[in-house]
């Protein structure tokens, strides 16, 4: 059962993966799985077999998400792109209270809301940045591109560990999120192309993966109370750059948007139904469950 969570978290943030605006970091903070994973990260050469029973399950549900989701998500951003960001609004305001319950139980000082504000403005003001030229990824590009390639793979890497900063809308601002999504696209046309540029690309993000894990951990263990204010503001500000990262153009019809609050509607009644059910019957509610679980796999 443990092992089918961990492959359900997993998919999850696979799925998350794609969409702009939708951090990774954030999804495995909303699912209670954050500090774990980082923990795991972190000690694999140290608990090898500890952590490798935990990583396999959470990236095999990454990738089959991913796999399964792909083609889906690209028809979804094209067509119903309000009602998709409406979705991930919903589901992660509910999640939200959580962590400010979270955060508040390491103590609450005024200078806290600096550093909340201060990573609200680093996420909010990367949806501002100019988005670069798109670029054509294939085995005709110069050789630099592969260093590039290589870098941007890291970059991505952070935004997937980092909570709030989403590794696709960097992939947006720089120019290569397109070329990328062509490139899975056209395996089947151009396998060697897309082989190539996508194993350099996943050599950064592993090298990236596991050096900023490493990095939070530390924060996570010798600034907690900082590191989860700020984690707080990432995930506010992530919630209101979904709306500027999803393009929805003319799609923004009254049609579109009344199913929009409609699924966002569904989703609160949904935590609210099952919020009164649980304590109806004297049991924790969905908040304090996973805040209980997140102190359980708090980093010693």
């Amino acid at each position: 059962m443990r092992y089918m969570k961990l492959i359900a978290k997993g998919a999850v943030v696979g799925i998350g993966m794609i969409i702009p605006g939708v951090s990774g970091g954030t999804l495995a903070v909303l699912l209670g799985i954050y500090e774990e994973l980082i923990l795991k990260i972190s000690n694999l050469r140290k608990s090898f077999k500890d952590s490798i029973l935990f990583l396999l399950p959470f990236l095999l549900g990454m990738i089959l998400a991913f796999m399964a989701m792909y083609f889906p998500l690209k028809l979804a951003l094209e067509h119903i792109p309000f009602e998709l960001c409406m979705i991930f609004v919903g589901l992660m305001l509910v999640s939200t209270p959580r962590i400010g319950k979270d955060a508040y139980q390491t103590g609450f000082h005024k200078i806290d809301l600096i550093f909340s504000i201060a990573a609200f403005g680093l996420c909010f003001g990367l949806c501002f940045i100019p988005i670069g030229t798109e670029l054509v990824l294939n085995l005709q590009m110069p050789w630099y591109m592969y260093i590039i390639l290589l870098l941007v793979g890291i970059l991505a890497s952070v935004a997937l560990v980092v909570p709030g900063i989403s590794g696709s809308m960097l992939l947006l601002i720089i120019g290569l999120y397109k070329p990328l999504l062509d490139t899975i696209s056209n395996i089947v046309e151009h396998p060697l192309d897309s082989i190539v540029i996508l194993f350099i690309f996943s050599v950064g993000l592993l090298i990236g993966f596991f050096s900023i894990a490493k990095l939070m951990k530390y924060l996570l263990h010798r600034f907690e109370h900082q590191t989860k204010w700020a984690i707080l503001g990432f995930v506010f500000a992530s919630i209101i750059a979904l709306f500027i990262a999803f393009d929805f153009k003319e799609l923004l019809t009254p049609l579109h948007i009344g199913i929009g609050v409609g699924c966002f509607l569904l989703i609160g009644a949904g935590y609210l139904g099952i919020y009164f059910y649980l304590r109806a019957r004297g049991k924790r509610n969905p908040v304090e469950e996973q805040a209980i679980s997140m102190e359980n796999n708090k980093i010693s």
